[in-house]
């Protein structure tokens, strides 16, 4: 490990972390089965710089990105080779074996026993890859990844990853910075759910792989709370499912009910093929935009005030990845015990193990496409082949993001675009993005106001002001409902809890009392905005990132740097003045 590593902030859980518990959790829980292996821990590690000075013979603990404390290496590589060797179960042989990663920034390439078996473009999102075929029959498996990551010089959306980090932008986050795991499943196997849910019940599409020309497999959809099923159907693999649900109770911040489900598929003789285990939520998120009153945003046809802090989902010891599952979840426990409901993850696609602690815990979710570098943001017109390749990379992984969390219970706002960066063709990929996803709103541009060179175009559900230190008070325009999407911004150094350089804020509080107080006065602002028809806020923000000291807690969540039961009464009595009944 790199010296300077060692002398940036701890968390109450780095020290947690080593080589035979790196983040052992399942990865994916809305699709689990019991044969599965974490791969994370240490690897053979080969980098090389953007110099092109190469550094050989070191080891990498995965899945922390090398520029993080936790990785053991402390830089930021270009180019790198990560390899190591797993034994497969003899017991795994009779069907397939899939390996996956969780997210590897930006470009990853995967061998397996000297065979190139995939490339994967996009550092935000999910793949797999069957390696069945290459396993060798009595001897350990050879795994050679190589990622490739220019970071915000390239043309992959970065959000505020930066080569060179400082003031809003951060240590950049190259390669594995996700689980990577093996999982066995039969030949024919559920390859993919899509919950489709209301109310009264969910539409349960079970996407079967192995099949071949045998269409007499059945799909059996079993749903249970408390340990009873309550609800259960059989039909065609493929096909829509529908379970209607008895005495139904919805998923709310209040109330965030998760009904387990289980899936099965079926021979034709009753015999299970394969099972997962998934869960669901009942709730729908909408808009009232009739004329009786201001638009509002609605969750299960009610209004509801949208009460966020932005989470920027950064690390001081893990950079990108938390050090473990209970520090993840730890963030959105204190978002609840701050009094929000609901929390704006800013232009960054987390773990999915993230989306179910929001999922489990209440916070409904604002969810935001990493953002392409600045650089790329070029006017109209025809443009250079660096910015096409860019807004082509943009919109395979907005796609890509879309897919991988169409089923989060918790999700109800995408955001595509932030403040301008990138932003390009917005009302056709805002349009893209409601037609790929009807059940969820979109804001299209979140600041739209102080971004000049992309002025408003009306599209999306929600216009969304930025105003420093604020809260701005927009007006309702072309029937969407208004938020803040970000306003507040008070900092608070707190000694012995910093990033090394020069703290900054919109705003400098001196002690903890003033930055209560203050944080109170800007709440008692937002309220009289929220009973006026404002329908959410975002504060800027949850915690301390590298420089920026406007955290509610510091950056190395050792300090809460607000009196908390002040700001959860103020965060409440908002959230209740825009949720009129």
């Amino acid at each position: 490990m790199s010296g300077h590593v060692t002398s940036l902030p701890s968390t109450p859980w780095t020290y947690q972390v080593n080589p035979d518990n790196a983040l052992p959790e399942h990865p994916r829980p809305q699709l689990t089965r019991p044969r599965w292996r974490t791969l994370n821990g240490l690897w053979d590690y080969v980098g090389r710089d953007a110099e092109g000075t190469v550094r050989r013979g070191e080891r990498i603990l995965v899945p922390y990105a090398p520029e993080s404390r936790l990785s053991g290496i402390g830089r930021r590589d270009e180019a790198m080779w990560y390899r190591r060797t797993v034994d497969v179960p003899s017991d795994w042989r009779d069907g397939r074996v899939l390996l996956h990663f969780g997210a590897v920034d930006q470009i990853a390439t995967v061998w397996v026993n000297h065979q190139r078996l995939a490339r994967h473009e996009g550092g935000y999102t999910a793949f797999s890859v069957d390696i069945t075929d290459v396993l060798r029959p009595d001897a350990d498996q050879e795994i050679l990844v190589r990622a490739d990551d220019e970071g915000n010089r390239g043309t992959f959306p970065v959000g505020k990853q930066a080569n060179q980090p400082g003031g809003i932008l951060y240590t950049g986050c190259s390669g594995i910075w996700q689980t990577v795991w093996l999982e066995a499943v039969p030949t024919v196997h559920v390859t993919d759910l899509d919950l489709a849910v209301d109310l009264r019940g969910a539409d349960v599409t079970a996407h079967v792989a192995g099949l071949g020309h045998d269409t007499d497999a059945r799909v059996d959809v079993s749903v249970t709370t408390g340990g009873e099923q309550v609800a259960a159907i059989r039909g065609r693999a493929g096909t829509p499912l529908r379970v209607e649900v008895p005495d139904p109770r919805p998923w709310s911040p209040d109330d965030p009910h998760l009904y387990d489900l289980a899936v099965r598929v079926l021979d034709p003789d009753g015999a299970v093929l394969d099972e997962v285990a998934s869960y669901v939520a009942l709730r729908t998120v909408g808009l009232r935009a009739d004329g009786d009153g201001p638009p509002r945003i609605l969750l299960n046809d009610r209004p509801v005030f949208l009460n966020a802090p932005l989470d920027q989902g950064y690390w001081p010891d893990g950079g990108y990845t938390a050090p473990t599952d209970e520090a993840l979840r730890y963030d959105l426990e204190r978002t609840k015990a701050l009094g929000f409901n609901s929390v704006r993850k800013h232009v960054k696609v987390e773990p999915l193990r993230w989306y179910h602690w929001a999922d489990r815990l209440g916070l409904l979710v604002w969810q935001d496409m990493p953002s392409l570098p600045v650089v790329l943001d070029n006017p109209p017109g025809p443009q250079p082949a660096p910015v096409s390749t860019a807004r082509r990379r943009f919109e395979a992984e907005l796609r890509d993001m879309l897919h991988q969390l169409r089923n989060v219970p918790s999700l109800a706002l995408w955001v595509v675009f932030n403040e301008g960066w990138g932003e390009y063709d917005t009302a056709r990929i805002t349009a893209e993005v409601k037609a790929a996803d009807p059940t969820r709103l979109v804001v299209a541009a979140s600041g739209v106001n102080c971004c000049h060179s992309h002025p408003d175009t009306g599209a999306g559900d929600v216009y969304d002001d930025h105003t420093y230190v604020g809260p701005g008070q927009p007006e309702v325009t072309g029937g969407r409902a208004v938020v803040d999407g970000e306003f507040g911004g008070v900092g608070l150094v707190v000694e012995g809890h910093v990033w090394p350089g020069e703290p900054m804020a919109y705003e400098m509080a001196a002690d903890r009392d003033r930055l209560t107080a203050r944080y109170v006065e800007l709440s008692e602002e937002l309220e009289t905005l929220a009973r006026a028809g404002l329908s959410g806020a975002v504060y800027t923000q949850l915690t301390d990132v590298e420089n920026e000291v406007n955290g509610l807690l510091t950056y190395d969540r050792r300090v809460t740097k607000v009196a908390v039961v002040e700001v959860a009464e103020r965060n409440r009595a908002v959230t209740a003045a825009g949720s009129p009944e």
